[in-house]
């Protein structure tokens, strides 16, 4: 559990912070000394996460930026970049959960899961992957929860968390060579031990 202190004074980006496992990794990584850049398309939650942390004596500031917009996900890395000079870890939490049958899902809650379940997180890790790999190091962890189970009335999440699983997968293998790793996890516990071990 010690090499996670290794997070100290690194900028931690964290899609989806305001509540779950985006949470409890923003609070857990700022206590251990970590610099949390704290995204959430709602200012309500994450804003109590970042004066949370502040309170403790934690560096952290929010970003409200809809991940699922690929202006909106440049547009947090580049605050980011702009504030603090780097960006060292990415964490790809955002995410919505409608639980409706697919056979009476609207078109557009299927779309939304998806824009922001997967292609939220492909555009967070091509914009900072982009700078990752100028930089010739960073760590990628998408959050997984659920790829692989059968959870009832959850099928566009769960379709999206797979989706999510491969693209890991592919980003890497091309991120690797340039110093980048991509991981995965599926719970807070999977998601603090891959950055330990990163």
């Amino acid at each position: 559990m010690e090499r996670i202190n290794s997070v100290k004074d690194k900028v931690v980006l964290i899609t989806g912070a305001g509540k779950g496992i985006g949470r409890k990794l923003a609070e857990e990584l700022a206590a251990r000394g970590a610099i949390i850049a704290a995204n959430d398309i709602s200012p309500i939650n994450v804003e109590e996460v970042v004066a949370g942390i502040r309170a403790k004596g934690g560096r952290a500031n929010s970003y409200i930026e809809d991940v699922a917009k690929k202006v909106g996900a440049q547009m947090i890395v580049k605050s980011v970049e702009d504030e603090f000079g780097k960006i060292d870890v990415l964490v790809n939490h955002a995410a919505v959960e409608p639980h409706t049958p697919l056979l009476d899902m609207d078109e557009w809650d299927w779309h939304r899961s998806l824009d922001v379940n997967l292609t939220g997180a492909f555009l967070m890790s091509q914009s900072a992957g982009r700078v990752m790999k100028m930089k010739g190091s960073g760590v990628i962890l998408n959050l997984v929860a659920g790829a692989g189970e059968r959870e009832k009335e959850a099928g566009a999440f769960l379709a999206g968390k797979a989706g999510l699983a491969e693209l890991s997968h592919q980003l890497a293998r091309e991120l690797h060579p340039d110093g980048v790793r991509v991981l995965e996890a599926a719970t807070f516990e999977e998601a603090l031990k891959a950055l330990e071990e990163a």
